[in-house]
């Protein structure tokens, strides 16, 4: 993008994904700045209606009707956003045909995924610990109704109610692990991995999080105990003299004494 063109955009235009945009189109920016975090958080809310293959819904869900339905309104949703976003780009079939990702995000709903890790991946380099606790609490949700819904059906189960589902993913994210309930599905265990890497990558964050605030105490308790220092430029050569006449006050008192 040249100077001139990025001069004309207001930086509360400009993208905030740049990858999702085109240089110089600030009606494009605008519609993905306002699209792009409700899109994120509808896929990420909506793994456990989207991760299952339609050949196992009915084995997965009692009324397959809604979970169709769902999936219809949801890509309905994406499919109208990648036709406003062709729309609004200047070349609008080099738009769609270099933006694979959300084209396939329509037909299939395994695809969105990337938009939910992308959700949480950005709220970890936010720094923004609530924000990442929420994400982190709302994909545990959906990977407990996941797992629940492959065992329910499958012979010798013991995750078999919502409930349980529950009760079993808390003590995973937790790293308890009674071993009063487990997955046995090869879809459910994979499930289950992807709860504990999500237990301990929060456990991670908020111990970050507790010792960074125990530092930050300690040196706001260090700098009211030293005082308030004077950064302008006097009291800047003020400290410089204390510290000459420090270094050299020993020596002026030894030759005083000879």
């Amino acid at each position: 993008m040249s100077e001139t063109t990025a001069a004309s955009i207001p930086p509360d235009v400009e993208s905030a994904d740049p990858s999702e945009s085109e240089p110089g189109n600030p009606r494009l920016d605008r519609w993905i700045n306002r699209t792009t975090l409700t899109l994120d958080l509808i896929a990420l809310c909506t793994i456990w209606l989207t991760i299952v293959p339609l050949s196992a819904i009915h084995r997965v869900a009692g009324n397959p009707t809604f979970w169709y339905v769902g999936r219809i309104v949801i890509s309905l949703i994406y499919g109208t956003d990648m036709a406003v976003r062709t729309y609004l780009s200047k070349r609008r079939f080099h738009y769609l045909t270099h933006h694979p990702v959300g084209v396939l995000a329509v037909v299939l709903p395994v695809i969105r995924l990337v938009f939910s890790l992308r959700l949480l991946k950005a709220m970890f380099k936010k720094g923004n610990t609530l924000h990442f606790l929420f994400v982190s609490v709302v994909l545990l949700l959906n990977l407990m109704v996941i797992v629940w819904g492959f065992e329910r059906s499958a012979p010798d189960a013991n995750i078999t109610t919502i409930g349980i589902a529950m009760w079993w993913g808390c003590v995973t994210v937790f790293t308890v692990g009674y071993g009063d309930y487990y997955p046995i599905t090869t879809a459910g265990r994979i499930a289950a991995v992807g709860i504990m890497l999500l237990g301990l990558t929060t456990a991670a964050v908020i111990t970050a999080q507790i010792a960074s605030s125990f530092m930050d105490q300690a040196q706001s308790r260090r700098n009211e105990a030293s005082g308030p220092e004077d950064d302008s430029n006097e009291g800047r050569l003020r400290r410089i003299e204390e510290m000459l006449n420090q270094h050299f006050q020993p020596t002026d008192a030894s030759s005083d004494q000879t």
